[in-house]
């Protein structure tokens, strides 16, 4: 189990690397585990089965199934920071910064997403996902930090992929607030991984399907 996380994270990064960079860091493949895929699926909306999931582009229902689609991302960053920041010694950036406060700040700010998104959707009459269980599958500091900027780069591509999707400008002015910060996140975390800060001129936004494919298999319940 932990070989296969460890061998899924690589993918991530090298991914990121090969459409941005086009530096391949590191390659390999890694399939949908489908308790993840589940997961994320209900996120997207309850009425989705799996193979409709995978099978269509998934536009979103409502406002409301994009942003539960974002809180379940946002779940998953807050707590990978929350239940690992505290393991290893994070060491300093290469400006001679504390990784770990840093770290801790970002940790911070995907807490009051989690807290935001949850509350703007039980405003609008909605049912907010709760949190799942994850297993990211970090041995070290080193895998830490990867993992981080795995996430906060998937984040950023996903906002992208489904603001089209939001109806209501003063959400969508909103949410993009939100992924403004998670690209700081992405910048700064690249920088500690050894990948430029903004890799590209432009990003590239990704679609539910692609999402479910990366961030689905560290959902395990």
């Amino acid at each position: 189990m932990r070989q296969g996380h460890e061998h899924l994270v690589q993918t991530v990064i090298a991914e990121r690397d090969r459409l941005f960079s086009r530096r391949g860091l590191l390659v390999g493949g890694a399939k949908l585990g489908i308790g993840g895929a589940v997961a994320l699926a209900i996120a997207g909306s309850p009425r989705f089965n799996l193979t409709e999931v995978l099978a269509q582009e998934m536009d979103f229902e409502d406002d409301i199934a994009v942003l539960n689609y974002a809180l379940t991302l946002e779940h998953l960053e807050y707590s990978f920071y929350r239940d690992g920041i505290d393991q290893y010694d994070l060491g300093t950036d290469p400006f001679g910064n504390s990784i770990f406060e840093f770290m801790t700040q970002i940790r911070d700010h995907e807490k009051a997403h989690v807290d935001t998104l949850t509350s703007v959707i039980n405003d609008l009459g909605g049912e907010p996902v709760e949190e799942a269980t994850y297993d990211f599958g970090y041995t070290d500091a080193v895998s830490f930090r990867m993992t981080a900027a795995a996430l906060e780069n998937t984040g950023v591509s996903a906002y992208d992929g489904a603001a089209r999707f939001i109806k209501d400008a003063g959400l969508l002015t909103a949410a993009g607030s939100i992924v403004a910060v998670e690209a700081r996140h992405a910048a700064y975390l690249n920088v500690i991984t050894g990948v430029p800060a903004a890799p590209d001129s432009f990003e590239t936004a990704k679609s539910k399907a692609e999402i479910l494919e990366i961030a689905g298999p560290f959902i395990v319940a």
